[in-house]
């Protein structure tokens, strides 16, 4: 690609970007910096790691939230770990918030509440890679770098009819990024290049009747956008299996416990579950109830995670028995949706609920 070319491409992105870029609620838009604001380099690195293999739609909400509950990189510094993993429920990937909070400590205690500014600097803090490092930098301190994300690799790759499939494609869309992006404006024109593939040159049914670049685009004269980027064959997922055990009591509330630190789901509040993973499978029978009690099969729950998928067994049973001795908690109906529950807990329950009303018979487990 020309470097001529490469400059009109940059001019005719842009052009577009200023008359339709989407309104998002961490972005200062090209209107608002015509007029001297500038972005707040907290909101990007929020909305960056929010939106880690996450739709932009299902961050929106989460990302008001946690700007109403820490303002800034210092309240949040100093939030307690539990209330940033019941405000980060049900956004999955549950290791992004526990680096959250541990670079927003850092930035607040050991740099003064500043972002430092380059990428090298950026990706030495914990949960920023080289894709969220690029888009602080171009974003919140207009840094001349490249922005590769899932849009960007799928817009260029149709631009120039990118054969070489992903991800061993990553390094020439890279560097066709890094010779087309604009010198003056680089954090609009990531963003630009983002909000093409989000809302034009989308996976499917690509709208290139308005698409600013369908001049320039190879993959329009030679073959079917659709088709492109190139992706290696997935491998299927494992399929591990455990069970989980809603126990309710007279006044609705559900025995919940807290994940361990470490691994999966790590920090996260949970009903008891078997000790499935990601490499093994649990038990998956009434044998393994966390305490004695009336225990009912009520049916099963799939769950998808990255590496694998999850059948859990749902058992039901309500009790008012102490379980003092046990290292849980009884939350009522009331406290239940400020619990840390991830979505896969939030699944069981609902299971439990919804079939709470079916006569199965009861399996009972005796302590010895």
């Amino acid at each position: 690609m020309a470097k001529a070319q490469k400059q009109i491409i940059a001019e005719a992105l842009l052009d577009w970007y200023d008359r339709s870029h989407r309104e998002l609620p961490w972005r200062v838009g090209p209107d608002d910096l015509a007029k001297g604001k500038q972005p707040d380099a907290y909101r990007v690195w929020l909305s960056e790691v929010m939106l880690q293999q996450t739709q932009v739609e299902t961050v929106k909400p989460y990302f008001t939230k946690f700007l109403k509950l820490w303002p800034d990189v210092s309240s949040l510094a100093a939030a307690s770990q539990d209330d940033v993993m019941k405000a980060w429920a049900g956004l999955g990937y549950y290791s992004r918030a526990r680096n959250l909070k541990k670079c927003a400590e850092i930035v607040a205690t050991k740099l003064g509440g500043r972002f430092p500014n380059t990428s090298k600097e950026l990706m030495d803090l914990p949960g920023i890679g080289d894709y969220t490092a690029a888009a602080i930098s171009a974003i919140a301190f207009n840094h001349v770098v490249p922005v590769i994300d899932g849009n960007v690799e799928r817009v260029v790759s149709r631009l120039a009819a990118i054969a070489t499939p992903l991800p061993k494609a990553k390094s020439e869309i890279k560097q066709i990024v890094a010779g087309s992006l604009s010198k003056d404006r680089p954090g609009d024109f990531a963003q630009a290049m983002m909000d093409l593939g989000a809302t034009v040159c989308t996976p499917r049914n690509p709208a290139c009747i308005v698409c600013p670049l369908r001049e320039h685009c190879k993959v329009i004269r030679t073959g079917d956008p659709e088709h492109y980027p190139f992706k290696a064959p997935k491998r299927d997922k494992p399929l591990r299996r455990g069970a989980a055990f809603v126990a309710v009591r007279n006044d609705g509330a559900i025995y919940l416990r807290k994940r361990k630190e470490q691994g999966l789901l790590g920090g996260m509040t949970e009903v008891p579950t078997t000790n499935w993973t990601a490499r093994i499978d649990g038990e998956t029978g009434v044998s393994a109830a966390p305490f004695s009690a009336s225990w009912v099969n009520i049916g099963s729950i799939r769950h998808v995670f990255t590496h694998f998928e999850l059948e859990l067994s749902v058992f039901r049973a309500e009790t008012n028995d102490p379980v003092d001795e046990l290292d849980g908690w009884w939350s009522s109906p009331s406290d239940l949706p400020e619990e840390a529950l991830p979505t896969v807990m939030k699944k069981a329950i609902e299971t439990a609920k919804s079939g709470a009303t079916k006569r199965n018979k009861p399996a009972r487990r005796q302590l010895a």
